[in-house]
């Protein structure tokens, strides 16, 4: 009879937006430094906006990357086919098209924070990911989250009114706050065991570092 394994689970908060390429692509890393290291994380996911004032008809993601960072269209290109291939070594597909558009994604965190409460918040994040990055939907629309919340075994009806009550808004802005009084300026920003932050995919060897760190301290 082999004895349970003593080592702790591991809690790992992520703060991040559903449109951002960077937080799915560091979050899978993280999945794999958890396999490989054989940890058990309680993962929890926290609101960030990137853009907070982007209004409800979104824009073109290619006009507004150029307009906000100022790049080309060649790196926008350059950065698309980077993530397009880091993705598919990580087993996601992105589809990037001359038509992907940047959308408000307040009512996105709203439904996750909602979720959370249901114990379904980390299946309906990676949902939502799935839903604006591989399928190109629109993850501001109410049918969309309400759609991605059935796909993961959430009651759609209650889904909905969970966001027309607009209940959820006040308690995501206070995380939103929490988390920039923080420090927190872009994501994803993982804090490990309430200790260790890191910013950026930062890819499975160096989160696999970071557990290994936590555990050892833990024991």
């Amino acid at each position: 009879m082999t004895s349970p394994d003593p080592r702790p689970t591991l809690q790992i908060d992520i703060v991040s937006d559903v449109v951002c390429p960077w937080c799915i692509v560091g979050f899978l890393q993280l999945d794999q430094a958890l396999t490989r290291e054989g940890v058990q994380a309680r993962l929890r996911w926290h609101p960030f906006e990137l853009n907070p004032a982007m209004g409800p008809e979104g824009q073109n993601l290619r006009e507004h990357i150029i307009e906000k960072y100022g790049t080309t269209v060649e790196q926008s290109q350059q950065a698309r086919a980077q993530l397009t291939a880091l993705g598919a070594d990580l087993g996601f597909a992105f589809n990037f098209t001359d038509e992907s558009r940047i959308v408000n994604t307040f009512a996105a965190h709203q439904l996750l924070d909602w979720a959370e409460e249901q114990g379904r918040q980390h299946p309906l994040k990676l949902a939502l990911f799935t839903a604006y990055f591989t399928d190109q939907r629109d993850v501001s629309d109410t049918e969309v989250l309400v759609d991605a919340a059935r796909a993961v075994g959430l009651d759609g009806d209650a889904a909905r009114a969970a966001l027309a009550s607009g209940a959820h808004a006040g308690p995501v802005r206070q995380k939103q706050q929490f988390w920039t009084s923080h420090g927190i300026s872009g994501v994803p920003a993982m804090v490990f065991g309430g200790k260790y932050l890191l910013t950026g995919a930062q890819g499975p060897d160096t989160y696999a570092q970071v557990l290994r760190r936590c555990l050892s301290e833990a024991a």
